[in-house]
């Protein structure tokens, strides 16, 4: 009897259960900042800002310490052996399963440094059959680093909510905001990416994300966008500059060695 062996799966993407019907493989960190197992504090989402108080990543099936173990052994391949880890990146994305299909970088987490961001410059080159989106609010970095000369199978859109909004032109920048419901998302006159992620990168801009229906990340939101909610805390921080200064310094202690975490 000859024996059927099932074709190789990706090792490092997974699909996860609203992009798995869409066809969508995606790549994740954990979210924003923690410490791991061998003591090492990290920042994943550098240029994070009132998001990290409603992030969906930091609630639900994220926090099962399974799936957080998971996510921080991802993490570590980049921070210790990062060529080692863009080897075992393009082995998955060679896979026969792969060609032709989306791959959304980062679930959760963001580009946290030059040279993580250019692997996946590098990824997207060399790997031209499969195509890549991602949603950051790294606006600086991909200023420098994408924008000059982005790989033509990479899509990104910038998400408000983050330290560096001020840098955005929703008239020349693909930009998302996240509101309260279809109600507010509408009125702004956003286009809502709920019938398909992709949509955030392929569909009609400015881009609309509905809140989690998570009871205490709505009462948080308390009727406002994400950008709304980022300029009311930039005016805030603006009149207290002690308490701002002291929330830098905290974010710094938590961002990668040598990098600039604005």
């Amino acid at each position: 009897m000859t024996a059927h062996h099932s074709p190789r799966r990706p090792r490092l993407l997974t699909q996860n259960s609203r992009l798995k019907p869409l066809g969508i493989w995606n790549w994740t960190l954990p979210a924003w900042a923690g410490r791991l197992s061998d003591g090492r504090t990290y920042n994943t989402c550098p240029s994070a800002g009132i998001c990290r108080h409603v992030c969906y990543a930091l609630a639900g099936t994220y926090r099962i310490p399974a799936v957080r173990a998971r996510h921080e052994v991802n993490l570590r391949m980049v921070l210790d052996d990062l060529p080692g880890w863009q080897q075992a990146m393009a082995a998955d994305l060679n896979l026969p399963v792969l060609q032709g299909r989306w791959v959304r970088i980062h679930d959760a987490g963001d580009f946290l440094s030059d040279a993580y961001t250019r692997a996946w410059l590098h990824l997207a080159r060399t790997h031209p059959q499969v195509r890549f989106y991602a949603y950051t609010k790294e606006i600086r970095r991909f200023r420098r680093l994408v924008e000059p000369d982005p790989p033509p199978n990479f899509r990104w859109v910038y998400s408000y909510g983050g330290t560096q909004d001020h840098l955005l032109d929703p008239e020349t920048d693909r930009v998302a905001d996240v509101f309260p419901d279809t109600e507010a998302l509408t009125a702004a006159g956003h286009h809502s990416q709920a019938g398909s992620d992709l949509l955030a990168v392929t569909g009609p801009a400015p881009v609309g994300i509905t809140a989690n229906r998570i009871p205490g990340h709505q009462r948080l939101l308390a009727g406002r966008s994400f950008r709304q909610w980022q300029q009311q805390d930039q005016q805030r921080r603006a009149r207290s500059p002690r308490r701002a200064q002291r929330s830098f310094r905290c974010i710094q202690k938590r961002s990668l060695p040598g990098e600039d975490p604005t």
